[in-house]
């Protein structure tokens, strides 16, 4: 496996609560599955995918999981553009 180089951008994985931790009062596919934390930070010390490792995020908080991802990226949006919607506020055109 390739060495994940001390500094570089990643995510981790945190199991916060095992299933048998989880509130009975949860659906039962959400309560069969662990609560898990994702968190991006920059690699305290050399890594490796899979490898537990610890990482100091950008407001200093040091935490420790499961290296992920290399050079995490956002993948959500806010949904296709709706036309009507785009000319909300600006009737200064018309003006």
């Amino acid at each position: 496996m390739a060495i994940i180089s001390k500094g570089t951008w990643v995510e981790i994985e945190q199991i916060v609560l095992n299933p048998d931790q989880r509130a009975p009062s949860l659906p039962e596919e959400t309560r069969k599955v662990p609560y898990v934390l994702r968190v991006s930070g920059f690699l305290i010390e050399d890594g490796q995918l899979g490898q537990d490792v610890k990482i100091k995020t950008i407001i200093g908080r040091q935490l420790s999981g499961t290296l992920k991802v290399v050079n995490p990226s956002y993948s959500h949006s806010f949904g296709k553009t709706i036309p009507e919607l785009l000319t909300i506020g600006t009737d200064w055109e018309d003006k």
